[in-house]
């Protein structure tokens, strides 16, 4: 059973707004590639259970689905550790007249410390995780999300250190 329980996780594709239903497999996937994004396919697919090109296949169509956007290199040492910047959590509220498209597509185009974007319910549109130098870059990151992407409000939370 994954951490999910018996529901299959759902992945929200920002530029199409619709929603990829993954399984228990393309989960292990993920998760794997997260840990090592150079895992070579026969090793990735020993790991989860399957052939190299069983395993390449998967991760092919991940990416055409837009579940996996990109690989990341993180210069210096690992996100969250002090050298690294700030990891940060940006709640973001849309400013009427912005749609989700829009928003999506301004942080794919221009805001590259932003690693993660989740549509989420309650009374923020977006959840961002990002990384930044410092506080003065966490301020910069604000005001940008203000004024180019259409950020309404937002509520930031620092992350202190990992589980």
């Amino acid at each position: 059973m994954s951490q999910h329980g018996d529901r299959l996780p759902l992945h929200f594709r920002p530029d199409a707004a619709t929603i990829v239903v993954v399984d228990r497999i393309d989960e292990r996937i993920l998760h794997e590639l997260t840990a090592d994004a150079r895992l070579p396919y026969r090793e990735l697919g020993a790991r989860v259970g399957l052939s190299a090109n069983a395993a390449a296949a998967r991760v092919r169509r991940l990416q055409d689905e837009g579940v996996i956007r990109g690989f990341t290199v993180v210069r210096g040492s690992s996100v969250g550790s002090s050298s690294a910047g700030l990891e940060v959590f940006v709640e973001v509220r849309l400013a009427d007249g912005t749609t989700n498209e829009d928003f999506t597509a301004a942080l794919a185009r221009d805001f590259p410390g932003v690693l993660d974007a989740v549509h989420v319910t309650g009374s923020y549109d977006y959840l961002l995780h990002a990384v930044v130098a410092d506080p003065a870059a966490l301020d910069q990151l604000v005001r940008r999300l203000k004024r180019e992407a259409g950020a309404a409000q937002t509520f930031t939370r620092l992350a202190l250190r990992g589980a």
